[in-house]
């Protein structure tokens, strides 16, 4: 039986459709299989989107648009404002990101009051382009400002969606969505559940948008030379010391968020130097 050159051209593309190739060596056919693709490989490689600087304050107010979005709150806000934005302008790879993966983060992840998804949505879209070594100094410098500043600082003006006018701000000393909130709300005796809590939220989410988008252009300018401009907190240093230096009886701890919320000392939380920790 002969084999026409059609026939033989129908089968390399059937190998290689199969993930094998057909090589003739010596007379004879030897089958050399493709390559598996290496676990973990992905598309533009590891960190490998490059960044564009954006409006901080376009970015805002996306933010808070996309807080209100079908409910999809903080982490999807934030995140689409600076991801979803570069895909506006840029397409593609920015724009065939599943956005909605986001809305897991809210109320702290699934209203477990961990995380403000806020800033988890800054710190996921920052490591899309920049590892760690690079991007914990633009982390630590939005995590220090949100713990030190007064929030909520964005006013939306008629364009709010849930309520109008000023809303209270305050200081909040944790990244936690839990304590945030929860400070927030008692200093201004509003529940929770209470319409100007969201509004609250919303704008905050408009803020730290702002502020993450500052540091991602700054990022942007200066490269490996970003320095963040806000000190370790005191509490971080003094319980370090003992806490988180090798060598030490008691160097169990791990992060470095402001302690005193949660190790104040205070009757709220517990008295650290009768029943420590």
């Amino acid at each position: 039986m002969s084999i026409s050159r059609r026939d033989c051209l129908l089968g390399f593309g059937a190998l290689l459709a199969g993930g094998a190739v057909s090589s003739i060596v010596d007379g004879g056919a030897k089958i050399v299989h493709a390559a598996t693709p290496k676990r973990f490989e992905q598309v533009n490689g590891e960190f490998g989107w490059k960044p564009h600087k954006l409006d901080p304050k376009e970015c805002a107010q996306v933010a808070y648009e996309g807080y209100w979005y079908k409910g999809y709150a903080c982490g999807y806000g934030c995140f689409y404002s600076i991801i979803g934005v570069l895909g506006e302008k840029y397409g593609a790879p920015y724009n065939q990101f599943p956005f909605t993966m986001l809305e897991a983060n809210k109320g702290g992840i699934s209203d477990w009051g961990t995380i403000c998804g806020a800033l988890y949505g800054a710190a996921a879209a920052f490591a899309l382009f920049w590892g760690r070594d690079e991007r914990t100094p633009m982390v630590n410098e939005l995590y220090r400002w949100y713990e030190t500043t007064k929030l909520p600082i964005y006013n939306p003006g008629e364009l709010a969606q849930g309520v109008k006018g000023e809303i209270p701000g305050n200081i909040s000393n944790s990244v936690l969505c839990h304590i945030s909130v929860s400070k927030w709300c008692h200093e201004h005796n509003i529940e929770a559940t209470d319409k100007k809590r969201n509004e609250r939220c919303g704008r905050l989410t408009a803020d730290v948008s702002q502020k993450a988008v500052e540091i991602f252009n700054r990022k942007i300018e200066q490269g490996s030379n970003f320095k963040t401009a806000f000190p370790v907190q005191e509490s971080v240093e003094y319980c370090g010391s003992c806490h988180q230096t090798q060598g030490t009886d008691s160097n169990w701890a791990k992060g470095v968020m402001d302690c005193t919320p949660c190790h104040s000392g205070s009757e709220a939380t517990q008295n650290m130097f009768k029943n420590h920790p």
